[in-house]
């Protein structure tokens, strides 16, 4: 069988100006990346402004397992699928970060035939995004020490530095560190940090602003540290937001490639879901509302984590009005889910669906409480069978809901027609009534349990006094309205990564809370889920290497 890599490198790619034509982008509102890739000009992307948007369709999952979903997969194939059947639709995603792609977790460019190319360039440095974003984080967390070396006339309390260091890979190494040693020309010495880039403030704000003047003053409000006194310190008071602007200029365009059936595509941001708000870009998502009359995005993990952020953090705050969503599962993941080993799963087993169903079942529930009607598109692998698939079919039919099975990872566009046709019927009725979980009015306590309770099905939810104490703080300071973004693992309702299915009942443990005041959310980070990752034991990294004619071997 062909890898994703052999299968991306047989297929010619076009001209991007050509891509760009189909959206009737002209040749100078483009700035090339080489022959494949661009990113589109600032100012073209302000002229779009008064023009109507598309519909706009989610794409989700159920709790992600070792054995694969596939949900860029299938937004690839949907988009391929819809620009078939005649729409004129575009695909927005987020760009992968070099840590899964070193790590376990893979790239984020789809797979099969339905992939968005060149596969190799968006997984490694693409152009340059995540590189900027590192850059503008260090940049201030150069300031900050900077200031407080230089006599520290904001009178920062050098315990009390919240703000960390960034870096786009996996290191557990430096999760926790100390710097400024060696002496008084070094600095003061103080704990610090390291988090992964696309766990960092910088990349949220960066995904969620409209503009460039959005963006400086997003950077600006992000608080860094405190006084003595208990008030913030903010990037702005620092002096740095401008320059981390200008770091991030070029930066926060959207980027434009294509799939390898040529449709449209913006990849664009890529903040993860189970430690940030996972969702592309809003500058990509509303530039191609305007360019296409159907977008097709993804949010990360599963619906309990991507799709709840997209409507109370992304949409609450750029004001989409998403048309449907799309759950995607797979027979091999919901025997997972059922209890079947990983190495048992190409074996029939009824049974194991019928019990892992339940994840499915809950996540298309929830899909509803945000008012978006939802069609099931079932991931095909050679090992399902019908009697298998019938059962997922059933299940969602009692929820009065379509499952179609799909086979676009082989097949191509054909084989999500399907599933494009199903998504074209929920946007032409315009059932969708999208709303956020909880109002902004609610007490930030009072919003984590809602998602804990109403998402995820917890009894309560569990923090000590420090962190009850601290929400408190951040209403006192203003910032009781924000909505909050839980960190957590993506493979489980619970904070247990082990336990699957459809638990209830049990107590979500809130470990700490992070105020992101630039970003506009409230970070409560639940069990032991790390923001900066670890390698595994045996890391994809020492796989990849360079064929003798200096091709990529080894990348997916």
């Amino acid at each position: 069988m062909k890898s994703d890599l052999e299968i991306a490198r047989e297929t010619p790619l076009r001209p991007i100006g050509d891509i760009a034509a189909k959206l009737d982008i002209p040749v100078d509102a483009l700035e090339p990346y080489g022959r494949h890739k661009a990113k589109i000009g600032i100012d073209y992307v302000k002229s779009l402004q008064g023009k109507p948007d598309g519909a706009l369709v989610l794409v989700t999952g159920i709790s992600p397992t070792p054995a694969g979903e596939g949900k860029t997969t299938t937004t690839v194939g949907l988009g391929d699928a819809l620009n078939r059947i005649g729409s004129r639709a575009v695909i927005c995603l987020r760009e992968p970060s070099l840590g899964p792609s070193f790590g376990m977790k893979g790239g984020a460019a789809g797979g099969g035939y339905s992939q968005v190319v060149p596969m190799d360039q968006i997984n490694l440095h693409f152009t340059g995004d995540f590189h900027a974003i590192t850059s503008a984080n260090n940049l201030l967390a150069a300031m900050i020490d900077n200031h407080i070396y230089w006599g520290n006339a904001l009178g920062i309390d050098a315990r009390r530095v919240s703000w960390r260091r960034c870096l786009d890979m996996n290191d557990r190494a430096l999760r926790s560190i100390v710097n400024s040693l060696g002496g008084v020309a070094n600095g003061f010495p103080r704990e610090d940090g390291f988090d992964i880039s696309v766990a960092s403030e910088v990349m949220a704000v960066f995904c969620l602003s409209r503009d460039l003047d959005d963006l400086q003053a997003r950077l600006g409000r992000m608080i860094v540290a405190q006084k003595r006194d208990g008030t913030a310190v903010t990037a702005k008071d620092l002096k740095a937001d401008g320059a981390m602007a200008v770091l991030l200029k070029d930066a926060l365009a959207p980027n434009l490639v294509q799939t390898l059936e040529g449709s449209p595509a913006f990849v664009h941001g890529g903040p993860f879901a189970n430690i940030a708000h996972g969702c592309n870009s809003v500058m990509a998502t509303r530039t191609a509302l305007k360019l296409a009359d159907v977008v097709v995005t993804e949010a990360g993990f599963g619906a309990d984590l991507g799709a709840e952020k997209f409507i109370d953090i992304k949409c609450r705050q750029a004001g989409l009005k998403p048309s449907c969503a799309v759950v995607v599962a797979t027979v091999r993941a919901l025997k997972m889910h059922g209890g079947v080993a990983r190495s048992a799963l190409g074996t029939e087993n009824v049974a194991a669906v019928r019990r892992g169903v339940a994840n499915l079942e809950r996540h298309v529930e929830n899909l509803g409480k945000f008012g978006l009607p939802v069609v099931v598109g079932v991931n095909h692998f050679t090992s399902d069978t019908e009697a298998e698939f019938s059962v997922i079919r059933d299940a969602m039919a009692q929820q009065r809901v379509e499952a179609i099975s799909c086979t676009h990872w082989g097949d191509g566009s054909k084989g999500a027609e399907a599933l494009a046709r199903a998504v074209q019927q929920k946007i032409l009725v315009g059932e969708a009534k999208p709303v956020p979980l909880y109002p902004e009015s609610m007490p930030l306590a009072g919003k984590i349990r809602t998602i804990a309770q109403k998402i995820y099905r917890a009894g309560d939810i569990m923090m000590n006094e420090a962190v009850a104490r601290r929400l408190e703080g951040f209403e006192k300071q203003g910032f009781g309205h924000l909505p909050v973004c839980i960190a957590k693992t993506q493979y489980s309702f619970t904070a247990d990564p082990a336990v699957m299915g459809a638990p209830e009942g049990f107590t979500l443990p809130v470990r700490e809370v992070r105020l992101s005041a630039g970003a506009g959310f409230v970070v409560a980070i639940c069990g032991d889920i790390m923001t900066m990752p670890g390698l595994p034991r045996i890391p994809s990294a020492e796989a990849i290497h360079l064929r003798e004619d200096g091709e990529i071997e080894g990348l997916f």
